[in-house]
């Protein structure tokens, strides 16, 4: 396999209630799974090909829980890539020379029967991983939000994290409430507003997660 390794952070937005089942090996909470998801690449590398500081994005639909396949997917390249960094990501977001069930990508792709063509668009990402706010946006095609959860009587600022040693993802992910509007692309998320949100370091290689 080729060697390869990226190290940033993601922000996330699914349909479910704050904290996300998944992470507790429970069933999403109306049984479907809805997602979008954005990376900022700090560092990284597939083989010769460097990554340092490219954006991409990925959004994904299942009919059940993750695990019972039959989803979609669609991922979102950088413009700013060359067609050999964008194809080096592509191979990595999409399980290629990975470990089976190593990383997220490797098994939301292989949950997948429907995988459609990769965009290449302008992509904005912020992340505020302290305070719990991010956005990132692909213009015309998708755009997800991140706020902090309000406390339930307050309405201050309600600070969780999910700690995972054994996560094929993060170790650990602030959680937040998201927002996610999609506009264009192949496809169209409904139920993605007010619900869960996260946002994590990233250090991922072909043989999984590096680190506690």
């Amino acid at each position: 396999m080729e060697k390869w390794s990226i190290q940033g952070e993601e922000i996330a937005n699914c349909n479910c209630n704050f904290g996300c089942p998944c992470q507790f090996g429970v069933l999403p909470t109306d049984g479907t799974c809805e997602a979008a998801v954005f990376f900022r690449i700090d560092k990284g590398h597939y083989g010769d090909v460097n990554l340092d500081g490219l954006l991409a994005a990925g959004v994904y639909k299942w009919p059940g829980p993750i695990h019972e396949g039959e989803g979609q997917m669609q991922l979102i390249m950088d413009e700013n890539a060359s067609a050999e960094q964008r194809a080096a990501l592509e191979a990595i977001m999409t399980g290629k020379d990975t470990v089976e069930m190593a990383t997220m990508w490797f098994i939301f792709s292989a949950m997948c029967a429907t995988q459609h063509e990769t965009l290449v668009a302008p992509i904005s990402v912020e992340i505020n991983a302290e305070d719990r706010i991010g956005k990132g946006t692909v213009a015309g095609v998708v755009e997800l939000e991140a706020e902090p959860i309000p406390n339930i009587v307050s309405g201050a600022p309600h600070r969780v994290g999910i700690r995972l040693p054994n996560g094929f993802e993060f170790g650990f992910a602030e959680m937040a409430k998201g927002h996610t509007k999609t506009s264009g692309g192949a496809i169209e998320l409904l139920k993605n507003s007010g619900t869960h949100a996260h946002i994590a370091s990233l250090h991922l290689t072909g043989e999984g997660r590096v680190g506690a």
